[in-house]
């Protein structure tokens, strides 16, 4: 399962602020989904170290099919064309809602629950996303 991978395996430091919260928000995303962890990696990396969409300016950036493509190079074909579809509108509403920073959605939360509610409005982020993201998010946000 996916509670296997963390962000060091994927070389992401939460610790050092706001690119890397979105780095493991974008591979919580991908790994809360049901694919396999060595290919939601593979996507990761497609997306982030090969096409450069490390914050969600860039990512909202490119078009549908560019994500479409990207998802394909890491093998994430199954759900490749609904991820997309989730990735625009993710990086949209961070952009919309939080100034393009997901450590404002924990400025914003009144509490945890609060916080896991505002993840959870994110389209295509359900409990098992939350709780990957949080395992390593929580590190910073004590």
């Amino acid at each position: 399962m996916a509670g296997d991978i963390n962000a060091a395996d994927l070389g992401i430091d939460v610790h050092k602020g706001e690119g890397e919260l979105f780095k493991w928000l974008l591979a919580s995303f991908l790994f809360g989904k049901r694919i396999q962890q060595d290919i939601a990696a593979e996507a990761y990396r497609a997306i982030v170290e090969k096409h450069g969409c490390d914050t969600p300016k860039k990512l909202h950036a490119r078009s549908w099919q560019q994500i479409v493509d990207m998802l394909g190079e890491g093998h994430y074909v199954r759900y490749d064309e609904s991820t997309a579809d989730r990735l625009l509108k993710l990086s949209g509403k961070l952009i919309d809602e939080y100034d393009g920073r997901v450590s404002r959605i924990h400025e914003l939360a009144k509490d945890r629950k609060d916080l896991e509610k505002r993840l959870q409005a994110f389209e295509g982020i359900g409990p098992k996303t939350v709780e990957i993201f949080m395992r390593e998010a929580e590190k910073v946000w004590r």
